[in-house]
């Protein structure tokens, strides 16, 4: 999927300054790298804010618009409004087309349901991560990368290097780095503690007061003396 957006150069600078472009929909943001000057650029509110919310659009080559030519980009970073649903900042980063690139993109997992840990033994497919670091050319970077379920059982993990990595993609992995991406776990639905407590909470059958037991030993005692007083009597 191609992602196209309008820019304009962004001729004035400041917090006022950006703080007015808000206020009219817009959002200030900045292309650098490659073999240009940074360029400060102004973008159309909605339509950054509507792609922003495509998963798609955080891991793909974006093309900007800007004075009648078009730039390939990646998307670097955005600032949100700690409250509002509106975009304060974004950063674009050149792309060259001969030159590797880090990108973290989306993990996609499948067939958990047809797994044997999950159809025969109850478990629940646990995601520990939802996206990996990877290189690759630009024109090779993939939209995300499948992660397999289907063989797993419980106890069962999936890591970074058990992945199947498309044509010229590679994790971008520290030494002797390969962190889990998925495991296949069996909730504990109670626990040991939950059940002593659970136990301890109930009393005994012996500890449970009868009515004769919970009787006070006041009226007991006044029977007794009525009694006696009624013998005497006769």
């Amino acid at each position: 999927m191609k992602f196209e957006i309008s820019a304009e150069r962004r001729e004035v600078h400041g917090t006022g300054a950006s703080r007015r472009l808000r206020r009219s929909g817009k959002v200030p943001g900045i292309i650098y790298g490659g073999t240009a000057d940074p360029v400060n650029i102004v973008l159309d509110h909605k339509e950054l804010y509507q792609n922003l919310g495509n998963e798609k659009f955080h891991a793909s080559i974006l093309t900007v618009k800007l004075d009648g030519a078009i730039e390939p980009v990646l998307l670097r970073a955005y600032n949100m409004h700690p409250f509002k649903a509106q975009v304060q900042h974004v950063d674009f980063q050149r792309v060259l087309r001969d030159r590797k690139i880090h990108m973290k993109v989306p993990l996609h997992f499948f067939n958990a349901e047809t797994s044997p840990g999950v159809k025969e033994q109850g478990g629940v497919p646990n995601h520990v991560v939802n996206e990996i670091d990877i290189s690759c050319l630009p024109d090779d970077l993939p939209e995300f990368i499948e992660v397999d379920l289907g063989a797993m059982k419980v106890g069962d993990s999936i890591h970074a290097k058990d992945l199947k990595f498309p044509k010229g993609v590679e994790p971008v992995l520290h030494r002797d780095e390969n962190p889990v991406v998925a495991t296949l776990i069996v909730p504990a639905l109670v626990t040991e503690e939950e059940e002593t407590a659970a136990a301890e909470a109930v009393p005994a059958a012996s500890e449970v007061p009868t009515t004769e037991q919970a009787e006070p030993a006041e009226k007991t005692e006044e029977a007794a003396d009525k009694g006696g007083e009624k013998k005497e009597k006769k």
